[in-house]
């Protein structure tokens, strides 16, 4: 094989939880009690536009997720020490066309003077021109906004150009699925009177496709984004970045699901002394300070990675376990909120006749808490698990800026954002780092909130009861009585 297959601790596990997804997904098809609630969040504009947006995110994710180590040229048996993944093939003209230092967004020469020699062997300090943004240019003064402008315009018409291959095959499939002929399909997604807010989601794809592909059009000859301090592309850092934020975003919520659901479950429905020793454990841990606590753990283990090199055949393997174990820390440190939630619930469930009856009859406690209790609390698991997904993405921003994230070497929002504080501080000031580096987690996260709200509304069950109360509740007008 051209190259060895690496699976690291991550890949695993983020593989794991896309086929438990996609299995939990074949199972609701069959239940329509569950594919109720997930039938009001197709229905929600916000909700699917918001759906879109976290596709494309995941979908880089995944790409990034998928990592290999290629042959040496003229080697049979040798493979290279750097892992890669199919995202850096795909931007390996971002990857492997470093600039010395800082340069702005489309730019043709650096951001700071440098003392050259000039043909005439004088030396002068001049802004010199990058070796490969703009290098295609022989008077980039004159020819740059042509180029710029000339290639826009190309990524434009690719864009439209997809957009409408995209909407093709979408109305041709609901068209092959409804029955319907094609216009009048086209014609119900046009005017908004489809059930599914199609006409939302492809206007959010449209938005898209004009973003990206004009980038990808520039990115072939400029930095779009600009270079950092030691001359790497930007747009490259921040799109690795997003496997880092859903990593963290995720398998943290693996960790933390199984204590919460166990521990809340087994205090709310056993009660007694059981219920006292959780309750006296999440109390201890929500007192002690969960970013000293993260700081000594991760500490501990840093120490642990550097005494012990010869645990890792690359530095990609050492960086991907100590994000796996910044996981598990965020996973520890977190679950708590929902235990309390889910023993409050439980609490409820308990007490009601038909666990009660259950209860008399002699049904073991395993089978009333898979049984009852289990299904009936998913419902603010499944809120909670969405709404804290965009909290842990700006933890690991806010634990990476001071010091005790991901590994310094791991490509990721917070290190993108610690390492542009002193950008900002120097003269003339870098703010493409952070700007860049905001942008995109301020799309991950804002996407992440609006769809958890659909879910939220969507799973409620108060919002449901809130929902059908004005009509039924409406106070009925009394009639006047002659005094």
């Amino acid at each position: 094989m051209p190259f060895k297959p690496v699976v690291l601790w991550t890949d695993a596990l983020i593989f794991l939880l896309v086929a438990a997804v996609c299995a939990l997904a074949w199972q609701m098809r069959r239940r329509e009690h569950l594919r109720e609630p997930w039938r009001k969040v197709a229905r929600s504009p916000m909700g699917m536009v918001s759906a879109v947006v976290l596709a494309v995110f995941v979908a880089i994710g995944l790409l990034d997720s998928l990592h290999f180590r290629p042959r040496l040229p003229g080697s049979e048996a040798n493979f290279a020490v750097d892992t890669l993944s199919v995202l850096d093939v795909m931007l390996a003209h971002l990857r492997t066309r470093p600039e010395t230092t800082y340069s702005a967004p489309l730019a043709t020469r650096l951001y700071a003077r440098e003392t050259v020699e000039l043909p005439d062997g004088r030396q002068a300090r001049i802004f010199p021109r990058l070796k490969h943004g703009g290098a295609h240019l022989t008077d980039p003064e004159a020819e740059w906004a042509v180029d710029v402008a000339r290639r826009t315009i190309v990524g434009l018409a690719l864009a439209a150009l997809a957009w409408n291959l995209l909407t093709g095959v979408a109305v041709t499939w609901r068209a092959a699925r409804l029955g319907q002929s094609w216009h009048a399909c086209w014609n119900a997604i046009w005017r908004g009177e489809t059930e599914m807010p199609w006409r939302a989601m492809l206007i959010a794809a449209g938005f898209i496709l004009l973003v990206a592909a004009p980038m990808l059009v520039l990115s072939a000859k400029y930095h779009v984004l600009g270079t950092d301090k030691v001359g790497q592309d930007v747009l490259y850092l921040s799109l690795k970045s997003i496997r880092t934020g859903l990593v963290i975003g995720t398998l943290t919520t693996l960790v933390m699901l199984p204590l919460a659901l166990l521990l809340g479950i087994m205090a709310g429905y056993f009660r007694g002394w059981i219920d006292d020793v959780i309750q006296y454990l999440y109390t201890t841990l929500n007192s002690i300070p969960s970013v000293l606590l993260i700081a000594a753990t991760i500490l501990v283990m840093q120490v642990y990675l550097e005494t012990h090199p010869g645990l890792f055949e690359t530095v990609q393997q050492r960086q991907d376990l100590r994000l796996l174990f910044l996981c598990l820390v965020l996973g520890v440190t977190s679950w708590t909120g929902l235990c309390r939630l889910l023993r409050g619930e439980t609490l409820k469930l308990r007490e009601m006749e038909y666990i009660q009856a259950a209860r008399a009859f002699g049904v073991p406690h395993w089978r009333i808490i898979t049984r009852h209790i289990l299904p009936n609390v998913m419902h603010i698991v499944l809120i909670a698990v969405v709404m804290d997904f965009s909290g842990l993405v700006l933890a690991e921003a806010v634990l990476s800026y001071v010091g005790v994230g991901v590994d310094p070497t791991t490509i990721s929002f917070g290190t993108m954002i610690n390492a542009a504080r002193l950008e900002m501080a120097r003269e003339p000031m870098v703010w493409w780092s952070l700007a860049s580096a905001f942008v995109f987690m301020l799309l991950l996260v804002l996407s992440a909130n609006l769809f958890a709200d659909a879910v939220r509304d969507a799973f409620d069950p108060r919002v449901v009861v809130r929902g059908g109360l004005p009509a039924l509740s409406r106070p009925r007008r009394r009639p006047a009585v002659a005094t």
